[in-house]
């Protein structure tokens, strides 16, 4: 039997911008979609759970999951195919990635950034080595290559010396233990104010938010739990974070197993997830506590869990109160985990619909032969 298809495991940077994709993305792009299927894949997601996730197919998800182990992060974009033959060589682009990647300074020029036009003036009348390229030509060879016009950022670096370590837990207890391996975080802060979103709606008259200027209701942190062998999310709603919240959501973990056999609970490090009195109780009942290092968030299995969480209850919505909020919460987590369906139902309908197309002589993302 092959082995089932995942992730390799995520380095400090990959988790970083995968985790800031899925959180500050366009909800329905194809770049937060794939972000997603990564980030679960290597938390340890089965690819049926990611596919019930994202209401994609199974097929796509694999196809997205080789794709990363293959080219890394360019998995992100698709690749499109098309287009007149090539005018400029790929020595050219590397040589144009090296140029716009260097400070102007150092090439002689009274400026400390490159704009398109300065740039591509710089090439053209360069006497090392000249090439003609357009500005919109020029754009699409950065971008090909993973060059953008950004903000200069400071970082973070993950400082933990057990980093390594307790990746190879969090790998172990996921794939040895699926069963008896659960995700807590907190999800928030939350706000009363209208959100953004997206929806079906006639053409050119989209659904309309109104403008607010005065929120006085507070906020509010999502306290949630995954079960990553039923595919089962569940979490209230707090005023705070805390330990005796934090606590409280183990112990409902907890009464998930009530046998007493070993759980494996991941989390991340936040002060009020590892007190001594939070320690003390994992240790009389039998649940070990798997930390993800710090600043490495994205290692928790439950992160991929909130992108649809986010976009199913927030985007697109006016919620009057926190409690109204609160109750829409709940009843999609209802809806969802009422419709995690059986891995083997989903796999037998996979091969119906794949033998249905054979016979259609049709195949997977092509359009049907005439």
């Amino acid at each position: 039997m092959a082995d089932p298809v995942g992730a390799r495991r995520l380095t400090e940077d990959e988790g970083r911008t995968l985790l800031r994709i899925t959180r500050r993305g366009k909800h329905e792009s194809i770049r937060v979609r794939r972000a997603t299927i990564i980030m679960a894949s290597a938390a340890g997601t089965p690819v049926p759970a990611i596919a019930r996730l994202l209401a994609a197919h199974e097929d796509t998800v694999r196809d997205v999951i080789h794709a990363f182990n293959e080219r890394g992060l360019a998995a992100l974009d698709p690749r499109w195919a098309g287009g007149r033959p090539r005018l400029i060589s790929h020595d050219d682009e590397l040589f144009i990635v090296a140029t716009a990647t260097t400070r102007p300074t150092k090439l002689g020029k009274p400026f400390t950034r490159w704009s398109v036009r300065k740039l591509a003036d710089h090439l053209t009348r360069n006497s090392a080595r000249r090439i003609r390229v357009g500005r919109e030509r020029l754009r699409q060879i950065l971008r090909g290559h993973g060059i953008t016009f950004q903000r200069t950022r400071t970082w973070k670096e993950s400082t933990d010396p057990d980093f390594d370590a307790k990746l190879d837990r969090i790998e172990h207890v996921t794939t040895r233990f699926p069963q008896r391996c659960f995700a807590f975080d907190q999800f928030g802060p939350l706000s009363i104010r209208p959100h953004h979103g997206s929806g079906w709606a006639p053409r050119s008259r989209p659904d309309r938010l109104p403008a607010t200027y005065h929120r006085r209701h507070g906020i509010r942190y999502f306290h949630g739990c995954y079960s990553l062998g039923d595919d089962q999310l569940w979490g209230v709603m707090r005023r705070r974070k805390g330990a005796d919240h934090s606590l409280a959501a183990l112990k409902s973990i907890r009464a998930a197993r009530p046998d007493g056999a070993p759980i494996y609970v991941i989390m991340d490090n936040l002060s009020a997830n590892k007190t001594p009195k939070i320690r003390a109780w994992a240790t009389r009942n039998n649940v070990e506590l798997c930390l993800t290092p710090t600043n490495a968030s994205w290692a928790n299995p439950i992160e991929a869990q909130f992108g649809p969480l986010r976009t199913f209850t927030m985007s697109n919505s006016h919620h009057p109160n926190h409690t109204v909020l609160a109750r829409d919460t709940q009843a999609y987590l209802r809806w969802r985990n009422a419709n995690a369906r059986h891995p083997d139902v989903l796999a037998a309908q996979r091969r119906e619909r794949a033998r249905i197309r054979s016979e259609r002589h049709q195949r997977w993302g092509r359009p049907r032969a005439a």
